[in-house]
Parts: C-alpha cells; structure tokens; sequence
C-alpha cells in the first residue's frame, strides 16, 4: 500500500493559495499570487526533486490541476525530474464536474472520497502524491488518510488568501519526522499523522499552593 504523501507551500500566517504567479489563482480577489517564487534557489529546487523522486501517482484538487494541467504538458523535457513525473505517471483529480480531462494519464475521481482515495493509495507504488490542493489536503486530514505532510513555510506575511487551516479543521497531532531550512530562510518540515492531540495542564508544584 503507498503513502499519501502532501507537499504545501504556506505563508508565515498559513496562506497556501497562488504561490507559483501572479494569475496562478486570483478567485476572492487575490493579488499577490508569486510569493514562493523569489525563493526558489538551488535548497529548495533539490528538496522539491527528491520529493517527485519518490511519485508513483498523483492526487490533485480541480483548481490545482487546472494550474498544472496548463502548464506542466508542454514541458516535453523527459529529463526534466518533475515534467518527467508529473506527465508519464498516473493522475487522480478529484472533480464533480470534470468529465473530459485533456492531460495524458489523467482519471477524475468522484464519489465517496475516503474510499476512493483509500482503494488509490491500495494500488499505488511508492508514494500516492498530492502537491498543493489546500482544500483537499484539509478534507483527507480530517479524514485522516494523508500519512505525511511536508510544510513549507516561506518567510513572507500577506494578510490575505486562502489559508491551509482555519476554523473548523478536525484537531489533528503529529510527529516531526524531519527538517530542514534553504538559504533563502524556508522552512521545510515533514510529519507523520497521529491522531487526536494530547493535552495537559502546567501547574505549581503542590507545595506552591497557597
């Protein structure tokens, strides 16, 4: 059985929407979509190829394959380690309205999502990859099928924008598995879910009491 592995780019105040250009993805009115881009240097190209490295599928939300789905099939380069992936191997968007899908190797799953998405990480060799897709990150959490999150964190506020965890989201705990930090001062920190937090109380020693 493969893992269902989550690689996101966030902001300092947990932002994942547009980070890659400024049209990327404008809905609610966002403006500063490129915020990851000035941060791309050669720690964080080589973190991104030993994740894609690992790919044997990959699950996408609609808006982010729409993004990848424009972008990713005209660049023919098979030596490219990420086109590389990202064009010969399987694709799963999770879409109600998508019927016709372009892009090679692409199959739209509907449905019940916890069991398909269980029956896809059942048949996948090597890591069952979701790259962005904020929304459906937050639904397979709660869900609890994602196995690994990988959170990059740029060192950038923006005060707008869709953001990875808000209101609402199922308390969730994890166990740090693994960090680094580029040179240009991300964040990239990876953890394995547990389950429902623990919680606890600090409070004075007995004889303190007074």
């Amino acid at each position: 059985m493969g893992k269902l592995v989550s690689t996101i780019f966030v902001t300092l105040d947990g932002v994942y929407q547009a980070p890659g250009g400024p049209q990327e993805d404008t809905s609610g009115g966002f403006d500063q979509g490129g915020w990851s881009f000035t941060y791309g240097d050669d720690d964080f190209g080589r973190f991104v190829v030993e994740v894609f490295d690992r790919a044997g599928a990959f699950l996408l939300g609609r808006r982010t394959y729409d993004i990848f789905a424009s972008y990713w099939p005209k660049m023919t380069d098979p030596a490219d380690p990420i086109a590389g992936k990202l064009n010969a191997l399987p694709k799963y968007v999770v879409s109600s309205t998508l019927t016709a899908p372009e892009w090679s190797g692409t199959t739209v799953v509907g449905g019940d999502l916890a069991k398909e998405v269980t029956a896809l990480k059942e048949r996948t060799d090597g890591e069952l990859q979701i790259h962005g897709s904020g929304a459906l990150v937050r639904s397979l959490l709660d869900l609890r099928l994602i196995d690994t999150l990988h959170v990059l964190t740029f060192p950038v506020v923006l005060g707008a924008g869709r953001r990875l965890f808000a209101e609402g989201a199922v308390p969730t705990r994890f166990r740090h598995t693994g960090g680094r930090v580029t040179g240009g001062g991300v964040s990239i920190q990876s953890y394995d879910l547990l389950g429902a937090p623990e919680y606890g109380a600090y409070e004075l020693p007995e004889d303190a009491q007074a």
